[in-house]
């Protein structure tokens, strides 16, 4: 392999990283906002999530890029790490299919069908493809074409990635013509010593499809046998994950997770196979192992291990899972912050439908924080614990950030053109998070005010506090209503949400006259009423954030939807539907 082959070999992997994005992009903006909902039904359960996997990868011919794609989705958020686990199996399998077709070169070459699947021969059908998808608009509407033009980068980067494939094997070839390079294949009799020198060749070469090619190409001239080959192949299966392991090392800790769950589970499965294996030799010796070895030997090996370790090792998934997490710590509050905030990766501004949908999660993120914030402060009124208090603070904290990182992706998103459904989510979502943000504020303003009284050792009496609980359960139910309505898109939920704000507003000026009684008959102090006034007053402030979330949802799905003129006509003494709700929830939460 001379200075002109390393060349060739580094444009390869050039052209192979390049068709790998474009094979990415072109799939992004076919599947649009659902591309998470597509990878959820893919991988819903394990053995699905190994089928598609295999799939996959014997369609891309690289593992490694199957599992940095998968990195990449789990520390984009696109893919939760128990999902990420099936699919890493499934790659180990589907990768095997490269040694089948690499030992498949040798037979009947002149068979059309065979080298017809030979990736050499179809990529550039699929380029020709790809290209006249691009290049001729034809008839239809512009979502039509733009589904055509994304298909054909599809195609093409396809027939890219293939290509540098092609390229890099041709360039490693020579490789197999090189004594000092053989013989560290060969030279080892120890089997663990041959896991290492399989192990090394596979992290240099970044793809075990190189690396057992470069085995089979040994193997033809008959100067490897059976009982070097095989150590040899369980190496090449740890040393594939290097690639993985690089790509997570400036990833997000879920992405880390995944890489190295990629690696525990070749290196659990090889000192499986291995311990098993050698045992049973030492019982009954295997008489092939003296044997030299055949391109279909060596793919059938390659196989045969990738299969039994992953129906030994998918039962046992959630383990690996547990096994990651332990060998990389969980993030603090700060890191998980961080995690949620690189789901609005400026690189999906140019797939708007699927930044609409990053966004939609970050804010239901946001809306949980903000709603579990309310939730510890009230109730802190029942119990205060300075953890509680502090994890208020904190969530508080999160949820002004998540504000102002969304405000400004929203706005950068704005500008570019998606369809009106995507743009009618986009608008909701602008509207609801200063309103999550207000509720995560005066989950704070709850907090200090029970501060207040903690410090002061002061305490509302009983009656003050059971009128409180009541107000409690209100708001907290609208809460619920408001933010399942948002994150799950239900307008039956939205509708609900305005009958129990007006309640929520009664109850406020009950309790507020109450405790006018109260002070008038010496019951209360004035320091006590200010306290019980602003928290009543907080949670009432909230009611009408949950009815501002509430009509959001519906103004974006109906047309000149006037806000104003919704709630008039909704609270007139006519409208009998909204009367009787308001009566039933009034029953529900009277106060005693």
């Amino acid at each position: 392999m001379d200075f002109f082959d390393f060349l060739t070999m580094i444009g390869g992997l050039a052209l192979f990283l390049y068709g790998m994005h474009l094979l990415g992009e072109g799939l992004a903006k076919v599947a649009g906002g659902k591309f998470e909902q597509i990878l959820e039904r893919l991988t819903d359960n394990p053995v699905k999530a190994v089928f598609m996997g295999a799939g996959v990868t014997a369609v891309i011919q690289s593992s490694s890029a199957a599992t940095v794609m998968v990195v990449g989705f789990v520390n984009s958020g696109i893919m939760k790490l128990q999902q990420a686990v099936g699919i890493i199996m499934g790659a180990n399998v589907g990768t095997t299919i490269t040694s089948w077709i690499l030992g498949a070169q040798g037979i009947d070459s002149n068979s059309f069908l065979v080298r017809m699947c030979k990736p050499a021969s179809f990529s550039p059908i699929l380029a020709i493809i790809g290209v006249v998808l691009i290049s001729v608009t034809g008839r239809g509407g512009a979502a039509q074409r733009d589904r055509k033009k994304s298909i054909g980068v599809i195609l093409i980067g396809f027939a890219i990635l293939m290509f540098g494939m092609d390229t890099m094997s041709g360039a490693v070839k020579p490789l197999a013509d090189v004594p000092e390079f053989t013989g560290l294949l060969t030279r080892f009799t120890n089997p663990f010593l041959g896991v290492l020198a399989g192990t090394a060749l596979t992290a240099v070469l970044q793809s075990s499809s190189a690396s057992v090619g470069i085995l089979q190409a040994l193997c033809a001239t008959g100067a490897v046998g059976y009982g070097a080959a095989i150590p040899i192949i369980m190496g090449q299966n740890i040393g594939t994950c290097a690639t993985a392991m690089l790509s997570g090392m400036g990833a997000g800790k879920n992405a880390k997770r995944a890489a190295l769950v990629h690696l525990y589970f070749n290196v659990i499965g090889t000192l499986l196979f291995m311990a098993f294996f050698y045992l049973l030799n030492m019982v009954r010796p295997f008489a092939f192992l003296d044997m030299a070895a055949t391109p279909f030997g060596i793919a059938a090996v390659h196989s045969v291990f990738n299969i039994l370790s992953t129906l030994v090792l998918l039962p046992f998934s959630g383990g690996l899972v547990k096994l990651a997490c332990l060998s990389v710590r969980e993030a603090d509050s700060s890191e998980e912050e961080e995690n949620v905030l690189q789901l609005l990766d400026v690189r999906f501004l140019e797939m708007p439908s699927y930044a609409v949908e990053r966004s939609r999660t970050v804010a239901g993120i946001m809306a949980e924080q903000a709603q579990k914030a309310m939730n510890l402060a009230m109730g802190l009124l029942r119990s205060y614990t300075k953890e509680a208090a502090d994890e208020v603070e904190a969530l508080e904290c999160s949820v002004d950030a998540m504000e102002d990182a969304l405000g400004e992706y929203l706005v950068k998103l704005s500008a570019k053109d998606m369809p009106e459904k995507d743009s009618h989510v986009l608008s909701t979502i602008l509207h609801c998070i200063g309103d999550f943000e207000r509720i995560s504020d005066h989950a704070r303003n709850v907090k200090e005010s029970v501060e207040d009284m903690v410090e002061k050792g002061m305490q509302f009496s009983d009656k003050a506090g059971e009128e409180l609980d009541i107000v409690s359960k209100a708001v907290c139910d609208i809460l619920d209503l408001a933010m399942r309505s948002f994150r799950e898109g239900n307008l039956q939920l939205a509708r609900q949400v305005e009958p129990l704000e007006e309640v929520i507003d009664g109850l406020n000026l009950d309790v507020r006259r109450r405790h006018v009684k109260r002070l008038r008959k010496g019951k209360c102090t004035i320091e006590l009423g200010f306290l019980l006034s602003d928290i009543v007053m907080n949670m009432e402030r909230v009611s009408d954030h949950c009815s501002n979330i509430a009509v959001s949802m519906l103004q974006a799905e109906e047309e000149e939807f006037d806000t104003h003129a919704y709630l008039d006509r909704l609270k007139q003494e006519d409208n009998i539907e909204f009367r009787g709700k308001v009566l039933a929830y009034g029953e529900r939460y009277r106060l005693p």
